[in-house]
């Protein structure tokens, strides 16, 4: 990532002037046992926590949004240890993050509208942006390019730009070209960023298609699919290098493309199953594995219903 593209950590949390939340950073411990000689595979999260995004920088720790209040949970990946790092507040939701080089994370708030920016090591509401107006619209998803956060609104045919600083104004980016918005259900979801760092790649959840965005113009080219019809229920999106990730939610299944220099095309290689895999999201790479959490959206979503997030190896 280029040095130059956002402000420093210190800038930003001297501009915005917040306070910590109150509990932030404290909390309940959770953990694993670890193998000898391996890291844990498996992680609990608290009780209720209703998890749909993670995000990995580039030290082993995972943070994951809770849909139920906003909190987010920071796990160590060599232990499974975690805890609670931020406690949001009721009605508000931390689904697609992504934290950067300074330890901030950018989060998606759903049916809020909003995109905050929390300080991942204290728990620090940095900047709250106001994206949409809370009804007909759901944040879902962030991808940090150069001096801008982008998000996905499920329920709209736009992207949002959201500065990384002080200067400059969130953007509304509408979507055009070969895009299609369908009425009445998830559309843009998973967002990341091509392997040029010029355009963004965007999962359409229904009818599951893949798309080549311009952030100049919001124009949007279909990928053409080899070797599979769709990629229904896409959600959360991971590349490595020309390699694109599909967590595809209610197939239990991540299916891996093998994209071409031009993001015109995406090629079947192979798909990854795991008896453990319930209703995944999102996914984070890390080393040679690919972290994902179980939204379990097939179960009871209350208060005392748990939750957890898990590793696979990825194929050579």
């Amino acid at each position: 990532m280029a040095p130059n593209r956002s402000l420093s950590r210190r800038t930003l949390l001297a501009a915005a002037g917040a306070a910590t939340l109150a509990g932030a950073g404290t909390g309940t411990a959770y953990g694993t046992s670890r193998t000898a000689g391996a890291w844990p595979t498996e992680f609990p999260l608290p009780d209720g926590w209703l998890p749909e995004g993670i995000t990995i920088g580039r030290r082993p720790y995972a943070y994951m949004g809770s849909r139920a209040n906003g909190a987010i949970f920071r796990a160590d990946l060599r232990t499974g240890a975690g805890r609670v790092v931020h406690a949001g507040a009721p009605g508000t939701a931390a689904l697609g993050l992504k934290v950067d080089r300074d330890g901030l994370l950018y989060v998606a708030g759903g049916t809020g509208g909003t995109a905050s920016v929390v300080d991942a090591r204290t728990g620090t509401v940095v900047a709250t942006h106001r994206l949409a107006p809370p009804a007909g619209h759901f944040v879902n998803d962030t991808v940090l390019l150069g001096r801008t956060a982008w998000f996905t609104d499920s329920h709209a045919a736009v992207l949002y730009g959201v500065p990384r600083g002080r200067r400059g104004e969130v953007r509304t980016l509408p979507l055009s070209g070969d895009w299609v918005q369908t009425p009445d259900a998830f559309n843009a979801n998973g967002i990341v960023e091509t392997p040029d760092r010029r355009g963004v790649i965007v999962a359409s959840s229904t009818p599951g298609r893949l798309y080549r965005v311009d952030l100049r113009t919001g124009h949007a080219t279909e990928i053409a699919l080899r070797g599979a019809a769709d990629v229904v229920n896409g959600d959360g999106l991971t590349r490595v290098g020309h390699t694109l990730y599909v967590v595809q939610n209610r197939n239990n299944l991540v299916t891996a493309f093998r994209l071409d220099r031009a993001v015109r095309t995406a090629t079947l290689r192979h798909t990854i199953t795991d008896p453990r895999f319930d209703v995944p999201t999102t996914a984070a790479r890390f080393g040679n594995r690919l972290y994902l959490v179980n939204a379990r959206f097939n179960s009871p979503q209350e208060p005392d219903t748990t939750f957890n997030a898990v590793a696979v190896t990825l194929p050579d």
